[in-house]
This record gives structure tokens, sequence and C-alpha cells, in this order.
């Protein structure tokens, strides 16, 4: 059987990016390389990739008069190295409808968040403050709502007394750092199947 090919939109530092590129390379995750995108040029996740021999690319909002015409090159990229599944590895973009429609199903973020709730940003201050007492981090495919896709797996964490948001989120990141390699792993073996909304795992 063939293996997908896995490229990345990323923005950040790239934790969670490392994290599954290293279970790519030790093959725990049977997949290839595609391509690395990002919208900054100074993002974290790039040096990752270039020390990796991985192809990267900058696709930076300013150079293109409309989103449609950013996603566009950004979909050019993709289909140059045959994607079949996209992650959003810390991407600090939302996509729109011209790129979800062509990729339904196919691409994959993670949410620091026990979703439906605390959708967006800042999910770990909503958490506290709201008087939660537990949280964690969402694997979700991307549709065209905010943090509102099919859930394909989540752990959780506790939310202590007294704590601050960092600290729930190094915590959480910890999760992140479980949940979003063996969601792409399930994927990658086939064992993923959406209906509707809800997710089944073979």
């Amino acid at each position: 059987m063939k293996k997908p090919v896995i490229s990345f939109l990323v923005s950040g530092r790239g934790s969670n990016f490392r994290n599954v590129v290293d279970r790519i390379a030790d093959r725990t995750i049977p997949a290839e390389f595609g391509a690395v995108i990002s919208n900054k040029a100074d993002a974290g996740a790039l040096e990752i990739a270039r020390e990796l021999g991985i192809a990267s690319y900058t696709v930076e909002p300013k150079d293109y008069f409309t989103r449609k015409g950013h996603e566009k090159a950004i979909i050019r990229l993709f289909e140059q190295h045959k994607t079949d599944l996209i992650i959003a590895a810390g991407y600090m973009r939302i996509l729109s409808p011209y790129i979800i429609n062509k990729y339904t199903c196919r691409i994959i973020n993670i949410h620091p968040a026990l979703l439906p709730a605390f959708p967006g940003m800042a999910a770990q201050k909503q958490a506290i403050e709201y008087g939660a007492k537990v949280s964690g981090c969402t694997v979700h495919f991307i549709d065209k709502g905010t943090d509102t896709g099919p859930i394909i797996l989540q752990r959780t964490v506790p939310v202590l007394e007294n704590d601050t948001p960092a600290a729930l989120s190094n915590r959480i990141l910890e999760q992140e750092h479980i949940a979003l390699p063996e969601a792409v792993k399930l994927f990658c073996e086939g064992r993923i199947s959406v209906h509707g909304r809800v997710v089944k795992i073979k």
C-alpha cells in the first residue's frame, strides 16, 4: 500500500510539527514527507524542516492581493508534492472554504481544549476563567467553522486550583505531543472513517 504524503502548515516554533516529523522519520507513522509551508519567514518550524531536509516554503499573505490568491499558491505547492494529508501544526491563519473544500477531511488541526468547549483563541485562559475542572486537547478535521470539525481524538488534563494559563498550556502541550502523532498514524493506516460529524476508528 502506498504511504500517504503529509504536508504541513506552520506559523510558530514547531513543537507539534517536530513531534510528527520525528514519528515519520522513525517509521512509527507510515507516511512520506511532502512540503512545509509557513505564512511567516521566521517560523521556527521552517528551520526544523531545513535541518531535516524537508522541502520548505514561505508563502506570505502580503504578497497576494486576495486570500484566494494566497491559498492558490499554497495549493500549487501541495499538488506539486502530491499531498494526501495536511497538518495545521500551529498555523495561525483561518483557512477559507476554497482550500477546505478541496481537502475535505484531509486537514488535521490540534486545539488546546476539549472541543466543543472553548474554541478560538486563548482556550486555556477561557477554561480557567470558566471554572472548568478538566481541560485538554482535541485533534480534529478542519471544516468551515472555528474549531468545529469532526473530532478524531481527545486527551485530558486537570485544571488545578490557582492554575495559570501558562501552566495549563504546558500540561496540555504534553498531551498534544501524544495525541497529534497518534491521530496522524490512524489516518495513515486507513483506520479513520467520517460519518457526518462522527469519526469512527477501526
